[in-house]
């Protein structure tokens, strides 16, 4: 990074990708499907807004982890090209935008829809900033399953503008995005764990080794598993969702065990851990897709 290209201005493109938006993607989506899925019909503007607030929210997020993350993701390939560790933009521009971005969502949230979705909001923008990013990400390699809770909050944001509220399904969801996380992110990590461990963040495959990070990835889907399913018999939902969920996760919990009895792997073999994470995003879309058209159309 020389002086010449810090010097260059930030374009709209830069700070777009401060916000991650393709994580922001199943972000928003997790909180409209449960707003969609709550008993209550909300307004099509005050929705709108909603939804449009989890996902200041979440860039928001995303600018600030990028903002405290700029040393570490210059030393990792798959982030290098972001715009702090390439010179495209200063840390101070970063942390303005993204502390500008939280307050004006919360804020938006809490006058124009309800002010419990904007506390649960602000909560889940504070927890993935000060718990995961600052304190654990390079702390603990249980930084993804503490701080997977943070990615677990969009579904309650979601009910909670259209309720005022939460209740037993949408924390459901949260649990079921909680477990989730582990063994999306620990898949992912085992096929890119020399990206951190040259950064040094201490991620499960790095401080624990392949075959601990594998049986890790077994053991967290058996809960997913039980809370992805226990909608139906609970009668939280229909039969539709009660079928989908069934077959997804059994898919799934197939792909994960697959995973889990392997005993080592080369980044040319890792071929059922990259099924496993590409999967296990079309999982959680469909997982919330099944649910809102039980709702709406069963």
């Amino acid at each position: 990074m020389t002086a010449q290209t810090i010097l260059l201005p930030a374009d709209w493109r830069d700070f777009l990708a401060l916000t991650k938006p393709r994580v922001m993607t199943l972000v928003v989506f997790t909180g409209l499907c449960g707003m969609l899925a709550a008993p209550v019909l909300i307004h099509p503007v005050i929705g709108f807004t909603a939804v449009l607030c989890i996902a200041l929210g979440a860039g928001a997020a995303g600018a600030l982890n990028q903002w405290y993350e700029a040393d570490i993701d210059a030393l990792m390939k798959r982030t290098q090209g972001r715009p702090l560790p390439a010179g495209r933009m200063d840390r101070q521009s970063a942390l303005h935008f993204g502390v500008g971005l939280s307050v004006f969502s919360v804020a938006l949230m809490g006058l124009a829809v309800n002010w419990p979705s904007a506390a649960i909001l602000a909560v889940s923008i504070l927890f993935y900033v000060l718990i995961y990013t600052v304190w654990l990400k390079r702390r603990t390699p249980q930084n993804i399953v503490i701080g997977g809770a943070a990615g677990a909050f969009p579904p309650l944001i979601g009910w909670a503008a259209a309720t005022g509220q939460v209740a037993l399904l949408p924390l459901l969801l949260f649990a079921l995005v909680f477990l989730w996380t582990p063994p999306h992110f620990w898949a992912l990590a085992l096929f890119v764990k020399t990206d951190y461990a040259n950064a040094g963040v201490p991620m499960l495959p790095v401080v624990a080794g392949e075959r601990m990070t594998r049986v890790q990835i077994g053991l967290y889907t058996i809960p997913m598993v039980a809370v992805a399913v226990a909608p139906w018999p609970l009668g939280l939902t229909g039969m539709f969702y009660g079928l989908v969920s069934l077959l997804l996760t059994a898919v799934f919990a197939l792909m994960a065990a697959q995973v889990a009895m392997r005993t080592t792997g080369t980044p040319d073999t890792m071929k059922p851990e990259k099924r496993l994470f590409g999967f296990s995003i079309l999982y959680l879309f469909a997982m919330f897709g099944a649910l809102v058209a039980d709702r709406w159309a069963f």
